[in-house]
C-alpha cells in the first residue's frame, strides 16, 4: 500500500483518486473548495460519470479514500503527490497555468518529507521544469523532491475503464528513480508503460489529441465533399476502417468535438508552435473545420424548414457527447445560439445535462422528456448520440411534432426508416440518401467523366 496524495478533485483528479484506492492505496484527496469537499463527504459528486460514485463512496468506506481542504493533512506522509487541478483556456488559447501554480507552491510550503510530484493536468511542454522551479523556491528549507509528468488519457463517460485499462501510461522525468517508482505504482494496471524525459511526455499527450481532433475533422470534412457528390459518409467510413492504417474509430461525421480537452489542447498546441515561429497550419485547419459543423448544421435545418423565425425547435441532447454532463464547448451552444438570432424558439432535453445547461442557455426551454420536446415542434435536432435517443418511439414523436422534419448531426437513425415513417429527414453527409431520396445522385455530364 502506498500512500498518495492528489490535488484537485474534478474530473481528473476524483477518477485517479477514487481508482488508486480501488488499487489498494491510501488516498488523500485535496481541493481548495469547501463547498466541493463537503459534498464529497457526504457522497455527492460533483460531476456525473458512470460508475464513479459507486467507487468513490466503496474506497471512502474501506477507509482507503479519505478528501480535505488542508496541504498539511494531505501530505503528512505521502510519498506522490498528483497535481490534477485545471488548465483552461487562457486568453490566446494558451493553457492558463494559474491553478497548477498555485497547487505547486501550496505543496511546496506544506512537504514534511521526500515527495515526488507527478504532473497529471494537461500543461504545455516546459510545464514539469516549471513546477520544479516553484517548489524549489517555495521551500520553507531544502527538502528532496522530483517532478514527473503523468499525462491523463481518460474519455469523459469511460474514465474509469480508461483508467483501469489504458491503452499505455506515459511518465517523463529527469529522475530516473523516481520514474520507475511512479511506473512501479501503475504496474497493477498490466499496461505498457513508456518512460521518456518530461518534455516529450508532455508532448505527447497535446500531440495524441491533436491527431484525435484531426481524425475528427477529416471525416467533417469528406461528409461535406459527400453530400455534394452523392456519396454516405457513413458507409466511406466503414470502408476506410478496415484499413489497419486507419482503423475505424474517430470517424465518425457529426457536429465536431467539445469538451474540456480538444478544443483548448489544439488551441494551446498551435499557441506553443506559433511562439517558437512554427505555422501550425494542419492545427487551424482542424480548428477551423470543427467551428464550422455548428454553422452548417443552423444552414441545413434552413433548407428543410425555410425561414426560422417563429419556428420551434427542439435539441436532443445538450452535452457535448453522452454518458456525461459536460457542457463545455458543447456543440448544443452554439446551435441554440444561432437559432434563437434567427427567430426561433429553441426547446431541449438531455437525460443528464439539462441542470448544467440552464445558466449557459437561459432563452432555451427545457423538457421534460423527447415526448414533451417533440410536441408540437416544427423540427428536432440530434445533438447528442444518446442511446436513450437511438430507442425512441419514433410514430408516437412523429404524430406529436407540427412537422416531422428531423435534422440528424450525429447520423443515428437509418434514412430509408426514417423515410418509410413519414420524416422529413436529413443527416450530415449521408449524400441523396440523407433528405429521404430528395436528392439524386450527379448526373454524368456534370462531372469530369467522359
Amino acid at each position: 500500500m502506498k500512500q498518495i496524495a492528489v490535488v484537485g478533485v474534478g474530473y481528473v483528479g476524483l477518477v485517479t483518486a477514487a481508482c488508486f484506492a480501488d488499487l489498494g492505496n491510501k488516498v488523500i484527496a485535496l481541493d481548495i473548495d469547501e463547498r466541493k469537499i463537503a459534498r464529497l463527504k457526504q457522497g455527492r459528486m460533483p460531476i456525473y460519470e458512470p460508475g464513479l460514485e459507486e467507487l468513490v463512496r466503496r474506497n471512502v468506506h474501506a477507509g482507503r479514500l479519505q478528501f480535505t481542504t488542508s496541504y498539511a493533512e494531505a501530505l503528512e506522509g505521502t510519498e506522490f503527490a498528483f497535481i490534477a487541478v485545471g488548465t483552461p483556456e487562457g486568453g490566446d488559447g494558451e493553457a492558463d497555468l494559474r491553478y497548477v501554480q498555485a497547487a505547486a507552491r501550496s505543496i511546496a510550503q506544506a512537504m514534511t518529507n521526500p515527495l515526488i510530484v507527478i504532473n497529471k493536468s494537461t500543461v504545455p511542454v516546459g510545464t514539469g521544469d516549471w513546477v520544479a522551479d516553484i517548489i524549489r523556491e517555495h521551500q520553507p528549507q531544502p527538502m528532496p523532491f522530483s517532478v514527473v509528468s503523468c499525462p491523463e488519457f481518460l474519455r469523459e463517460g469511460s474514465a474509469i475503464s480508461d483508467f483501469m485499462h489504458p491503452h499505455r501510461v506515459v511518465l517523463g522525468s529527469t529522475d530516473p528513480e523516481a520514474a520507475e517508482k511512479v511506473a512501479q505504482l501503475h504496474l497493477p494496471l498490466r499496461a505498457p508503460i513508456i518512460v521518456t524525459d518530461l518534455r516529450t511526455a508532455e508532448m505527447i499527450k497535446y500531440a495524441s489529441n491533436a491527431f484525435l481532433a484531426t481524425k475528427i475533422s477529416f471525416i467533417n470534412e469528406i461528409a461535406n465533399i459527400c453530400e455534394a457528390l452523392g456519396a454516405d459518409v457513413e458507409e466511406v467510413a466503414v470502408g476506410m476502417g478496415y484499413d489497419p492504417r486507419i482503423g475505424p474509430l474517430f470517424l465518425k461525421a457529426g457536429l465536431g468535438y467539445g469538451g474540456s480537452c480538444f478544443p483548448k489542447d489544439v488551441k494551446a498546441l498551435a499557441h506553443m508552435a506559433e511562439e517558437k515561429g512554427r505555422q501550425p497550419q494542419l492545427l487551424h485547419a482542424v480548428m477551423d473545420i470543427n467551428a464550422d459543423r455548428r454553422r452548417i448544421a443552423v444552414e441545413r435545418l434552413e433548407e428543410m424548414l425555410g425561414d426560422l423565425q417563429g419556428k420551434t425547435v427542439g435539441l436532443l441532447g445538450l452535452a457535448f457527447k453522452p454518458n456525461t454532463d459536460d457542457m463545455r464547448e458543447a456543440p448544443a451552444i452554439d446551435i441554440a445560439q444561432m437559432l434563437s438570432e434567427k427567430g426561433a424558439e429553441v426547446r431541449a432535453y438531455d437525460p443528464i445535462a439539462m441542470d448544467n445547461a440552464r445558466d449557459l442557455l437561459p432563452q432555451v426551454t427545457m423538457c421534460a422528456d423527447p415526448y414533451a420536446l417533440a410536441k408540437g415542434s416544427d423540427a428536432l435536432v440530434v445533438v447528442t448520440d444518446w442511446n436513450e435517443f437511438k430507442q425512441l418511439d419514433l410514430q408516437q414523436i412523429r404524430d406529436l411534432m407540427r412537422q416531422p422534419v428531423i435534422f440528424d448531426g450525429r447520423n443515428i437513425y437509418d434514412p430509408a426508416q426514417m423515410c418509410a415513417l413519414g420524416f422529413h429527414y436529413r443527416g450530415m453527409g449521408r449524400g441523396y440518401k440523407g433528405p429521404c431520396a430528395e436528392e439524386k445522385p450527379p448526373a454524368a455530364d456534370e462531372t469530369d467523366a467522359e
